[in-house]
């Protein structure tokens, strides 16, 4: 049980690696939190940060929720304790510790989860998603689409408990979008690649 509690402690505090604040301060970059659209995501970034750091910071979001779960399969977790070590990086992602809870929305976190959990999954739902952004151009659009399908993905290809768990997540994600919801529906929603 202290094996098992320690391994979600640690998942949390993995995901609250905020890679986009920490790769501006590296690169003497401004707090992503200050510009754009104050997400600490790939997607800010790259409107004033370039492609590479934005690759890099898509990169490092991915790894951070994809490694406690790998190593919680290294030990043996169950699906129920698998379900919960993806939870928490991705909340410690939303609501990092380390960054006055001020996190990211969770989009690549996600998909970190996925990868490490199942990856034919974790490739169904960035297919879906590039799909989505490569006809509508909204990285914002593609994330909402994709989190409503989730959950059904999660049950049609693996068990109830990690499709519960998504379902949790994809209600978070949405509620993080919350703002790209309405600048959608006024069509004030930057696309991509565009400067702010």
């Amino acid at each position: 049980m202290i094996n098992y509690l320690a391994i979600i402690a640690l998942a949390y505090l993995f995901g609250s690696l905020s890679t986009a604040i920490i790769l501006c301060k590296l690169l003497r970059l401004p707090d992503p939190r200050s510009q754009g659209s104050g997400n600490p995501g790939a997607t800010n970034v790259l409107r004033y940060g370039g492609k590479k750091v934005a690759i890099l910071t898509l990169l490092g979001d991915i790894a951070k929720c994809a490694v406690p779960i790998l190593l919680a399969k290294t030990v043996g977790l169950d699906e129920t304790g698998l379900a919960l070590v993806a939870f928490a990086a991705f909340l410690g992602h939303l609501y990092p510790l380390f960054f006055h809870f001020r996190g990211g929305k969770g989009v690549a976190a996600a998909f970190g989860c996925w990868l490490a959990l199942a990856w034919p999954v974790g490739l169904l739902l960035g297919a879906t998603w590039l799909c989505i952004a490569l006809i509508t151009r909204y990285s914002s659009l593609a994330a909402l689409l994709t989190a409503l399908i989730a959950p059904l993905y999660a049950w049609y290809f693996t068990n109830d408990t990690f499709a519960l768990m998504t379902a949790c997540m994809s209600i978070l994600l949405i509620y993080r979008h919350a703002k790209n919801i309405g600048n959608l529906w006024r069509g004030k929603e930057s696309k991509i690649g565009k400067k702010r």
